[in-house]
């Protein structure tokens, strides 16, 4: 029997591009796209020929990814006799403009306005006597921006498949049960990058399928070797058998340090013991995406284990704790958050609330009363104090619910939901964890014991990416959108150039009803005046305090504090005090499009130094099999070793070299009047990417067909974005946008890190929130 080898299998080699059925066209086309790619010519020029109509088209669409725009044809002109296309132009998607109705001077449909009027094309026509076409026009300047996306790798799809396969392999070779030992060996090779953190002094709560923790530990290992950022940890019991695993891949750990300020954490239901009890940390990015921020499964639920938990999760995101939590109501989260997080904000999930009451006080739910309407009331309508104790103390006394003890225990964490406390945190607009159920939802059904632990990381992975191509969808598609102006204020045009589209509209239907607020009072006597503001039609009247030399408002109602931009009332004071653009400090970095990136690298003349981690790992991603794949051929003879090891002298050489040369280019280049900005590119997929992912996406979404009378569920809305949308319904001419959800808490003093970027009204607010 021959020796076992301890070093990492060699990866499995990428498949191969398909091969074209016969000489057909579509496999020209790929044959001359995979031409191009080893070329790298991708620039059209004058006189180039292809040999269909089809190649040119190709040509172009991948011309387009490389640049950063799309593609759209603007016309095809056939032969009448043989029907056979004898010219085509192919124009950037946002060639012309769109129609108006002349009747409305609008346009004619609810779709968002994307045309600028772009003159760049591509024009082709058949060569007269022979089956080639040939360029004959091209114009490459664009009249808009080209687009640098910021979001997650598309092609990562492809590479999850990879590793899913070699990981259910790996997990094959786990056969045995369970290791009693901290050294676990799965398959042939030793686990040493896990980290064992604070074991528990008790045996875990729940038993784990024989077999099944090998398996989960050989894919950890996987896709640790594949992603050398991919970050693991397993807590063991008092038998030093698994009891808890947490896990976060380096996108995860990036959208973090962007989205981090609001969490929302939740775990499968305790009460259903037939299901794995898997965990999400899970968050929102500035276009009201879901994002995915870690992920455990937890076999033991006290408050040791939420600690190793918590703390690992930290441990993960360097140290950086979220603003706000958001979580179930449970006394062991709850302890656990404040030991470990004692700054992060604590809140409930109200919707989770809801349902709970509904099934203690069924009894009198069944009676017809108004108890819900009431509780909700509770929950929902009262901003003042004095507002909530009246309420709550005339519900339990009509009631009689005074010796309710659940009653008693949620009026006791009051300052974790209601209204009064919670408008001093930021929260996003995130109300509950309807994020994590969304995703818990997606996997429910590999959640049970009986389905393969691989298949279900596997399937788990799928539904990250496709929550990520979605990312890129929206992104994508809110870049092209023009601004839909409803007043054309210079306020508004400073907004629009800096938020992303939704909160902007959010912004705008602000800026709509600063139109109906009037000035009840004043008190100008001091530096800091003092206003009371009302809107017609509405009772309820609000405080604001502004000051016109250190252009800062603050208002009673707090949105800014809460949500993250301004309300109608501070507007209407800043209008009062003569301030027709918002100050730096009242436009977070956090809601606008810059938040993942910048787009260039220089900024106002400032030096911005690059976070290559991502960079770092693709690249160590794509060599690292390319060259296990090579050295296992070269091992099979002497000369190929020798040859090799000879190479492989030459290359160190070389590669320490050009590192030398880097630094020592990068040190001359540095100046120390140059402030250096540290900006996280981690997600940065290219423009072709992008394009890519929306072409992958739209395919794959078109063949799908919503059933009639079946709501879709794909997208998870939050309340902010159910509010704009309830808006919209009532507005037919405005853009009919898709957004999903929103929910994410900033509290005063949390330290928003702010990036400068290009805006013609204003730079980004680069400081910390104070309290007002």
């Amino acid at each position: 029997m021959g020796s076992t080898s301890r070093g990492p299998p060699p990866a499995p080699p990428a498949p191969p591009l398909p091969a074209p059925a016969g000489d057909t066209e579509a496999g020209r086309s790929i044959a001359i796209l995979q031409d191009q790619e080893e070329a790298g010519d991708y620039t059209p020029r004058l006189g180039r020929e292809f040999g269909s109509e089809l190649e040119a088209y190709e040509f172009y669409l991948n011309y387009a990814r490389k640049v950063g725009f799309t593609v759209r044809r603007g016309y095809a002109n056939k032969n009448r006799k043989s029907g056979t296309i004898s010219s085509s132009k192919y124009v950037c998607s946002r060639e012309g403009f769109k129609a108006l109705d002349k009747r409305t001077n609008r346009s004619k449909t609810p779709q968002p306005d994307t045309r600028t009027g772009c003159k760049a094309c591509l024009t082709v026509r058949r060569n007269n006597g022979s089956a080639k076409y040939e360029v004959y026009g091209f114009e490459p300047k664009h009249n808009h921006p080209l687009f640098v996306p910021s979001c997650a790798n598309p092609f990562q799809r492809k590479i999850v498949d990879i590793q899913s396969s070699e990981a259910n392999t790996s997990s094959n070779v786990a056969s045995a049960c369970e290791p009693e030992s901290r050294n676990y060996v799965l398959g042939d090779n030793a686990v040493t990058s896990i980290e064992w953190q604070c074991p528990l002094r008790t045996r875990r709560q729940r038993e784990i399928k024989c077999g099944e923790a090998a398996a989960l530990l050989n894919y950890l290992q996987y896709q640790s070797r594949a992603d050398p950022l991919f970050y693991h940890a397993v807590q063991l019991d008092a038998e030093d058998k698994v009891a808890n695993i947490f896990w976060a891949d380096v996108k995860m750990i990036t959208d973090f340090s962007q989205f981090g300020d609001v969490v929302s954490f939740d775990i499968v239901s305790g009460n259903n013991m037939d299901l794995r009890p898997f965990a999400s940390f899970v968050g929102f990015d500035n276009y009201g995406e879901t994002v995915v921020l870690g992920m455990a499964l937890m076999y033991d639920r006290t408050v040791e284990s939420f600690q190793w938990l918590f703390d690992t999760f930290l441990n993960a995101m360097s140290g950086r704790a979220p603003s706000t939590i958001f979580y179930r109501q449970d006394a062991y989260q709850g302890m656990a958050i404040s030991t470990v997080m004692p700054d992060t904000s604590h809140a409930l999930c109200t919707r989770h609330l809801k349902q709970t009451a509904k099934g203690n006080m069924n009894y009198l739910i069944q009676r017809g009363c108004d108890f819900m309407k009431e509780f909700k009331a509770c929950i929902n309508d009262h901003e003042e104090e004095m507002e909530l104790f009246t309420s709550w103390e005339g519900m339990i006394s009509k009631y009689s619910l005074h010796g309710n003890v659940w009653m008693q225990k949620v009026f006791e964490e009051k300052e974790k939901w209601a209204r009064p406390y919670m408008k001093w945190t930021f929260s996003a607009g995130m109300k509950d964890t309807q994020l994590n159920e969304r995703l818990h939802s997606d996997v429910r059904d590999y959640l049970t014991p009986d389905v393969d632990i691989t298949l279900f990381m596997k399937h788990l992975q799928k539904v990250v990416d496709d929550r990520r191509y979605i990312e890129l969808e929206i992104e994508f598609s809110s870049r092209l959108k023009l601004p839909d102006f409803k007043i054309r204020a210079p306020i508004l045009l400073q907004a629009s150039e800096a938020y992303t589209d939704m909160i902007f509209q959010l912004f705008q239907e602000e800026y709509e009803e600063f139109q109906s607020a009037y000035i009840v009072s004043r008190d100008d006597s001091g530096p800091c005046r003092e206003y009371i503001v009302a809107i017609l039609d509405k009772e309820r009247k609000h405080k604001v305090y502004g000051n016109p030399s250190e252009q800062t408002v603050s208002c009673s109602c707090r949105k800014f504090e809460t949500l993250g931009f301004l309300c109608s009332h501070a507007l209407k004071i800043l209008d009062t005090m003569d301030i027709k653009y918002l100050p730096n400090r009242y436009i977070l970095n956090r809601w606008t499009k810059y938040a993942r990136c910048l787009t260039g690298p220089q900024i106002d003349g400032r030096k911005v130094q690059e976070d290559t981690t991502f960079e770092f790992s693709n690249r160590y991603q794509y060599l690292c099999p390319v060259f296990v794949r090579l050295v296992a051929k070269a091992s099979e003879c002497e000369e190929s070793y020798r040859a090799l090891e000879q190479c492989s002298i030459e290359m160190c050489k070389k590669v320490e070299g050009i590192l030398r040369k880097q630094t020592s280019i990068d040190a001359s280049a540095s100046q120390p009047d140059v402030e250096d900005i540290q900006v996280s590119l981690s997600a940065s997929a290219t423009d072709n990417e992008l394009e890519h992912a929306m072409n992958y996406s739209s395919n794959k979404r078109a063949k799908k067909t919503k059933k009639k009378g079946h709501k879709d569920k794909s997208q998870p809305r939050s309340c902010i974005k159910e509010w704009l949308q309830n808006k919209q319904t009532l507005q037919l001419e405005q853009p009919a946008m898709q957004f999903s959800m929103l929910d994410n808490h900033i509290q005063p003093g949390t330290d928003l890190e702010g990036l400068s970027s290009p805006f013609p009204m204003g730079q980004l607010h680069n400081e910390k929130m104070q309290p007002s």
